[in-house]
C-alpha cells in the first residue's frame, strides 16, 4: 500500500517530511480498518426488526438458518472481481466510474481551496483530503480491471458463439451436400434410358396393321403398355431378320454382277489399243475431209487436266463458238504431263522457318540461300501459272485477229489474260497507242482496268512477300480483268472466304455472250478509231455514208491539223485549264489537238477520247480566235453552246452503222457549228452597220441570227428541210 499511495501523496500534498507522511497514512489506514470492523460487527448482530444493534446472549446462541449461513460463508470468502462482474451491469460500472471521477474532482477542488487559504494552518486537512482522493484512485484501478475482464468475457462469449455457429454451418453444409447428392441420384434415375428406347419402332397403328396376331395380340397388349412394348420389339426383331436375309441375297447378287462387269471391263481394255490403232490409221482421211476428230479427242483429254475455272471457260467458250459465233475458236495449250503431275501435288508456300535439315546441310552439298533468294523463290511460287492455258481466237473480217491467252494462278486463285492483236493473216502485231495490247481492253466494263487483283485475299498474300502491286508482273502473268473471272465462273464480290471459292458454270454462261460481244465491239471501235485517226492526220474527215445526210452539203470551214498530245501537254492548254468541265476528263484517255480554219477565223479544239469509246462519246474543248480576240467556253456563251451541241447532242449522230465513227461525225458537226457561228455573227454585224462589207456572207439557211435572252446561235440542223434553228 505504501508503494501505491506514497508517490501520489508526495506529488499532491507536497509533504517534505517523508516520516510524517508515513504516520499520516498509517493513521488513515487504521481508521479505515476500524470502520470496516465496526460495520462487519453491526451486520452480524442486527436483529430481524433492526431496532437494536446489540444482540442478546440467547439470540447469539440460537442456531442460524440456511440463508444466514450462506451470507456468513460469503462474507468469509475472499473478494472475487469476476463474481462482481456477474452481479453488476455495464451501466452500473459507468455510473460508479462517473461518481468516482466527480468525487476526485471535488477533493481536488477542496484541496485547492485549502491551499489558497493557507498551507500552514490547513496542512492536516489537506493531507487528509489527499489521502481520501488517493483512495478514490483505487476504485478507478478496480474499474479498469473490471472493464478488461468484461472485454475478455465478451471475447470468450463471442468466440464460443462463433464456434457454435461454425458447428451449425458445418451441419448445414453436410445437409446441403446430402440434398445435392440425392437430387443428382434422382436426376440420374429420371434420365435413365434403356437400350430399347434407342430403337426406332414403327408407330402403334402400323404395328397392329402389319404385325401378325400371334405377335401383336391386341386383346392383351392394348390394355398393358409394357406388354405392348415387348410385342413391338418382337415385331422389330422379326423384321430385321427378314431384312438381313434379303441383304445376304442382294450381296450375293452384287458379287455375281461385279464379276460380269470385270469380265466386260477386261474385254474393253483389250479393245482400246485396237481402236487406237484404227484411229491412227484414219488420221490422213480426217485431214483430207477436214474432220479433226483426233484433235478434238486430244483436246477433250487435256480438258480433264484443267483446273475448274479454266475448264468452265473452255466448256462455255466451246459451246458459244459452236452455237453462236463461228469466228471464235478455242484451244488448249500447254504441257499435259506437267499438268497431270500438278493435279497430284499442291503448290504450298513455305512459312518462314529455319528447319533442322537445312542447318545440317554443309556448304559442300549446296549453297545456303540468302534472304533475297528465298523471297524470290516465294514470289515465283505465288505467281506460278497452271501448265495449261486456254487460247481464244476472235477473227474480224479481213481486219484483225484478237488472241486471248487465259492462265490460272494456282496460289492467287485468279484468272489472267495475255492480249495479242494481229493483222488478218495472224503474222504481224498491230501497232499504235489505240491498239496497244496492254490497254486495248481496259474499261471493257466500267472501272475494270486490270491493275488490281479481284481476289481480296491476294492483297495480304502479296504483302507477305513484299509485293505492293501487280503492275510490275502484268507482262509475265497477264492482266486479271474482272470479266476474266466472270467467264471462268469466279465471283469474289459475293464470297466471304475467298480460299474456298468455287467456280460456277451458271455465272460463266451468263457472261459469255455479253463479254464476247463486248470484246468484238471494243476491237471494231479501236480499228475504226485508228482508221479515223489516220484520215484525220491527213486533214480528211471520214464521214460514213449513212451519216452524210445529217450535215449540210457544203461546209466552208475545214480541218487543218490533227495530232495526238500527251496528258501533260493537255493540262498546259489555257482554254482547258480554265474550263468548267475540266475535272470531268478521265485520266489515261487519248488526247488530240485539232485545228480548224475559215479565212481569218481559227478554232482550236482538244478532243478527249475515253477508253470506253464509243459507248462514251469523245469530249470537245473549244477555243476560237477571230478579229484579234480569243473566245472560250469560260467567257463566251456562244462557244459554250457550240460545245454543248457537239458533246451533249452527239447521240443524234449515233446509229447502228455509224456508232464506231462518232468522232468523225462530231468533228463534222463542229465545222458546221463554226460556219453557223461566223455567218450568224457576221449577219448581226451587218444589221448593226448596213452597207459594211462582212467577212463571212450568209451561206446557210436560218431565220434568226440569235434568239432568246442568251442570244443563242442556230446550231440545230434540220436535214429534212435543210435549214438551221435554235434549240
Amino acid at each position: 500500500m505504501y508503494r501505491i499511495f506514497l508517490p501520489l501523496l508526495w506529488k499532491r500534498a507536497r509533504v517534505k517530511d517523508f516520516a510524517k507522511l508515513k504516520i499520516l497514512l498509517a493513521v488513515r489506514l487504521s481508521k479505515m480498518s476500524t470502520k470496516v470492523q465496526l460495520s462487519t460487527k453491526k451486520r452480524r448482530i442486527v436483529t430481524k426488526s433492526g431496532d437494536s444493534p446489540v444482540s442478546s446472549p440467547r439470540e447469539s446462541k440460537r442456531p442460524k438458518n440456511t440463508s444466514e449461513r450462506i451470507v456468513e460463508v460469503k462474507e468469509k470468502l475472499p473478494y472475487n472481481e469476476e463474481g462482481e462482474i456477474e452481479n453488476t451491469t455495464i451501466h452500473q460500472d459507468v455510473q460508479l466510474h462517473k461518481e468516482t471521477c466527480n468525487n476526485i474532482q471535488k477533493f481536488f477542488k477542496v484541496i485547492k481551496d485549502l491551499k489558497e487559504e493557507g498551507r500552514s494552518q490547513n496542512a492536516a486537512a489537506i493531507a487528509e483530503k489527499c489521502t481520501a482522493a488517493s483512495v478514490m484512485f483505487v476504485t478507478l484501478k478496480k474499474m479498469n480491471r473490471i472493464s478488461h475482464l468484461r472485454c475478455k468475457k465478451a471475447r470468450d462469449t463471442t468466440q464460443a458463439t462463433k464456434q457454435k455457429v461454425d458447428g451449425l454451418h458445418l451441419q448445414l453444409q453436410n445437409l446441403l451436400y446430402e440434398v445435392m447428392h440425392l437430387q443428382k441420384e434422382i436426376k440420374k434415375c429420371l434420365e435413365f434410358e434403356s437400350s430399347d428406347e434407342k430403337i426406332e419402332l414403327v408407330d402403334v397403328a402400323t404395328f397392329y396393321r402389319e404385325a401378325p396376331l400371334d405377335i401383336s395380340m391386341p386383346s392383351v397388349t392394348e390394355k398393358d403398355p409394357h406388354k405392348q412394348r415387348l410385342a413391338r420389339l418382337d415385331w422389330e426383331l422379326e423384321q430385321r431378320k427378314r431384312l438381313s436375309e434379303k441383304y445376304d441375297k442382294s450381296q450375293s447378287n452384287r458379287d455375281h454382277v461385279d464379276g460380269e462387269i470385270k469380265a466386260k471391263q477386261e474385254y474393253l481394255d483389250s479393245l482400246q489399243p485396237r481402236l487406237k490403232s484404227i484411229l491412227d490409221s484414219t488420221i490422213p482421211v480426217q485431214e483430207y475431209l477436214s474432220l479433226p476428230f483426233e484433235e478434238i479427242r486430244s483436246q477433250h483429254q487435256m480438258a480433264r487436266l484443267l483446273p475448274r475455272p479454266l475448264y468452265i471457260l473452255f466448256v462455255q467458250a466451246s459451246a458459244y463458238s459452236e452455237a453462236c459465233d463461228g469466228m471464235l475458236s478455242v484451244k488448249i495449250e500447254g504441257d499435259a504431263d506437267t499438268a497431270s503431275a500438278t493435279m497430284t501435288s499442291s503448290v504450298v508456300i513455305e512459312e518462314d522457318s529455319d528447319s533442322d535439315n537445312e542447318d545440317n546441310l554443309t556448304e559442300s552439298k549446296r549453297r545456303r540461300k540468302t534472304v533475297g533468294d528465298k523471297l524470290e523463290e516465294k514470289r515465283k511460287k505465288l505467281l506460278a501459272k497452271h501448265p495449261l492455258q486456254i487460247v481464244l481466237h476472235l477473227t474480224f473480217k479481213d481486219q484483225a485477229q484478237l488472241i486471248l491467252t487465259f492462265s490460272y494462278l494456282m496460289e492467287l486463285k485468279i484468272v489472267t489474260v495475255v492480249v495479242e492483236l494481229k493483222d488478218s493473216t495472224g503474222t504481224q502485231n498491230l501497232q499504235g497507242d489505240l491498239l496497244s495490247a496492254q490497254t486495248v481492253l481496259n474499261s471493257l466494263y466500267p472501272g475494270d482496268d486490270g491493275t488490281n487483283s479481284p481476289n481480296p485475299a491476294n492483297t495480304f498474300q502479296l504483302q507477305r512477300i513484299g509485293i505492293e502491286s501487280l503492275d510490275a508482273y502484268l507482262e509475265t502473268i497477264g492482266i486479271p480483268y474482272l470479266w476474266c473471272q466472270w467467264l471462268s465462273g469466279l465471283d469474289f464480290l459475293q464470297c466471304d472466304e475467298t480460299r474456298g471459292m468455287k467456280a460456277s458454270t451458271l455465272l460463266s454462261s451468263s457472261h459469255m455472250e455479253a463479254t464476247v460481244k463486248a470484246l468484238r465491239a471494243r476491237i471494231r471501235a479501236r480499228l475504226a478509231l485508228q482508221k479515223q485517226g489516220a484520215s484525220l492526220g491527213q486533214a480528211v474527215i471520214p464521214v460514213p455514208t449513212p451519216a452524210v445526210k445529217l450535215f449540210p452539203p457544203k461546209l466552208s470551214s475545214r480541218l487543218v491539223s490533227w495530232k495526238p498530245i500527251t496528258e501533260e501537254a493537255m493540262s498546259q492548254l489555257d482554254f482547258v485549264a480554265s474550263h468548267p468541265a475540266r475535272e470531268a476528263v478521265e485520266d489515261n484517255s487519248f488526247f488530240y489537238l485539232a485545228t480548224c480554219e475559215r479565212k481569218s477565223a481559227k478554232l482550236q479544239t482538244l478532243v478527249a477520247v475515253r477508253k470506253a469509246y464509243p459507248v462514251t462519246p469523245p469530249q470537245f474543248f473549244i477555243k476560237l480566235t477571230w478579229q484579234g480576240q480569243a473566245f472560250t467556253a469560260a467567257d463566251d456563251h456562244d462557244i459554250l453552246d457550240m460545245e454543248s451541241e457537239v458533246n451533249l447532242y452527239s447521240q443524234e449522230l449515233i446509229s447502228p452503222k455509224t456508232c464506231d465513227y462518232i468522232l468523225s461525225c462530231q468533228l463534222q458537226r463542229l465545222l458546221m457549228c463554226l460556219d453557223l457561228y461566223l455567218e450568224a455573227a457576221s449577219a448581226e454585224e451587218s444589221s448593226r452597220s448596213p452597207g459594211k462589207q462582212v467577212e463571212f456572207p450568209k451561206e446557210k439557211m436560218f431565220v434568226r441570227n440569235a434568239r432568246g435572252r442568251s442570244r443563242g446561235k442556230p446550231y440545230k440542223y434540220n436535214p429534212q428541210y435543210g435549214y438551221f434553228s435554235q434549240r
